[in-house]
């Protein structure tokens, strides 16, 4: 970490600079780091985040972190092992439960994953988890990594991109004292404000403003603590408390499983936001929870749902955009944070194979093909999510306790169970995301499954997630995978083709040859698969096709039909 300078060091050097220590920014700098390239982050923050933030880890994020060897880390921080994730919506938090929606703890999970199957065969299973606990596991990590510099606390004040690279100027907070930065490429991951995007000239496109009974205009975000809060609530623990009244709707999320906890409620139209004080937000948690119940505010602020955002670029040259400065969500579904996660390992390995010489630089311009699509439908689901939620509003008689109340308690439970499982049980979002139209996946002809936000149909089509299995002696499939290019041949496939690592040699690649027994040809669909770094399928073929292998590779790495062909020969 820069924690100080020498007169002599007015101009560092890195294969990166990535601005924005967030998820985005800290897990490129593990994907690099974990490469061998050299990156330099500088972030505003004095460190990584005090708030609560995002609050749910998917599975998919989960098997990156887990093919970066930190999933069990993740896993242990946040709730304890044996807290339930439940998701429940009351009338206030000391009133009537309406639905829940039950999930299982971290621990609990870790059991179940082994057993499971269809839509859920997976590595790992979702984690709840606020997101300051995970910026500080990707920073430990990263800060152990040769090669990577992280500067809290420092802000880019200018850059000048040339044909040669990015020279980024820098402003150290503390003294104000500057330093430039030369590097090959910068990646702007800093946030829906992001300095870095408006410097390209690229704006935001999609929807903004929408107005809703709820997640939709002025919310109040409170991180507060409350030991009392568990004794004072006469119903089960759950992960996620939602308050649903015609007064003061609200979400809060269990940060700790002891005493903390992330509240966030819609102001009324009579709350001015830049007015709340301290007392108003713990008001506001009050009346939510029906009852006085005491607690300490750490920290508030106030910020806008409705925004279904994503940048209408997202390279301009040696100048990428990642997260929160690439797409804005309302955060229904979870979807903002895992989507800049996989935002930082699509990029990653790409980077790194151009920076080595692997691939020539047009591989890069994959890389708006492939995440920008995505970052639509994600965007999208997210509202839908939204719109579900927040249209949905209550009976005037909900709180009441007469016959009619009992009524419009039993249709909002009933419908708010459905939604429960329609936003929170989505694997086709979590696994289905797909890289159909890019220029590297070698297409077979076959016809992806459809795009589904509560069903995931495995497949291995090019283009998508490989297929996951648990193998006889419960090692998961993916721990064979090599952590740069994986060849998965159905038996002995390419045991006539002595040529093969001849080949790899010539392109100068990483390929981790994984022999599988025939029994698991079926979850392919084909005797052989080549896997990318990020656990895309990029091709799939039969044995009569292995001698083409190497044209593939070649295609996958980014270069033309001409240059594929001659590094295959």
């Amino acid at each position: 970490m820069l924690v100080g300078r020498s007169a002599l060091e007015t101009c560092l050097t890195a294969s990166v600079l990535i601005v924005g220590g967030g998820p985005c920014g800290l897990m490129l700098a593990n994907e690099l780091g974990r490469r061998g390239v050299s990156a330099i982050l500088v972030d505003e923050k004095p460190g990584t985040a005090f708030n609560p933030q995002a609050n749910a880890t998917q599975a998919r994020s989960m098997e990156h972190y887990r093919r970066l060897g930190f999933a069990d880390e993740i896993r242990r921080e946040g709730l304890p092992a044996d807290y339930p994730t439940d998701v429940a919506y009351f009338t206030r938090y000391t009133g009537y439960e309406l639905a829940r929606f039950k999930l299982p703890s971290s621990s609990r999970a870790g059991e179940l994953v082994k057993g499971m199957s269809g839509s859920w065969s997976a590595a790992e299973l979702p984690h709840r988890v606020s997101q300051k606990y995970v910026e500080a596991v990707l920073r430990r990590h990263a800060e152990r990594l040769p090669g990577i510099r992280l500067s809290y606390g420092h802000r880019l004040i200018s850059y000048v991109e040339s044909d040669d690279g990015v020279i980024a100027e820098i402003e150290c907070l503390d003294d104000n004292s500057r330093f430039q930065v030369r590097a090959d490429f910068l990646v702007g991951a800093d946030g829906p404000r992001s300095m870095v995007r408006q410097s390209l000239g690229i704006v935001y496109g999609g929807e903004t403003g929408t107005q809703r009974d709820f997640m939709g205009g002025r919310m109040l975000a409170v991180y507060l603590r409350s030991p009392g809060f568990y004794a004072s609530i006469p119903h089960a623990k759950a992960w996620m408390y939602n308050c649903f009244n015609g007064d003061r709707r609200a979400f809060m999320a269990s940060v700790n499983g002891r005493d903390e906890f992330a509240f966030h409620t819609q102001l009324r139209p009579d709350e001015n936001e830049n007015a709340i004080t301290i007392d108003e937000a713990k008001a506001a948690f009050q009346r939510a929870c029906g009852a006085p119940i005491d607690c300490e505010v750490l920290s508030f602020l106030t910020w806008t749902a409705g925004h279904a955002l994503v940048a209408n670029g997202m390279q301009r040259g040696r100048v990428f955009l990642g997260g929160d400065a690439a797409h804005l969500f309302t955060p229904t579904g979870g979807l903002g944070y895992n989507t800049a996660i996989e935002d930082a390992v699509n990029l990653g390995w790409k980077l790194a194979s151009v920076i080595k010489g692997v691939s020539p630089a047009e591989l890069l311009d994959s890389y708006e093909v492939e995440r920008r699509p995505v970052a639509l439908r994600n965007t999208d689901y997210a509202r839908r999510f939204a719109d579900s939620l927040g249209l949905f509003a209550p009976a005037p008689e909900i709180e009441d306790a007469t016959d009619a109340g009992d009524e419009a308690r039993r249709i909002a439970g009933v419908y708010l169970e459905q939604h429960a499982r329609a936003e929170f049980n989505i694997p086709g979002v979590t696994f289905g995301g797909r890289y159909d139209a890019s220029p590297i996946i070698v297409s077979d002809g076959s016809q992806p499954p459809p795009d589904a936000a509560n069903v995931y149909v495995p497949s291995a089509c090019p283009g998508g997630r490989a297929p996951h299995a648990w193998l006889e002696d419960g090692v998961s499939l993916y721990d064979l995978f090599g952590f740069e290019w994986t060849l998965l041949q159905f038996g002995e496939v390419m045991s006539a083709h002595s040529s093969f690592a001849e080949t790899i040699r010539a392109i100068g690649v990483d390929v981790k040859l994984v022999t599988l027994p025939k029994s698991l040809r079926d979850l392919y669909e084909a005797d052989l698969a080549l896997i990318r770094p990020d656990q895309i399928v990029a091709w799939r073929g039969s044995a009569s096709q292995a001698g083409t292998i190497g044209r593939v590779l070649a295609r996958a790495l980014g270069h033309d039909a001409s240059d594929g062909a001659r590094l295959a020969s």
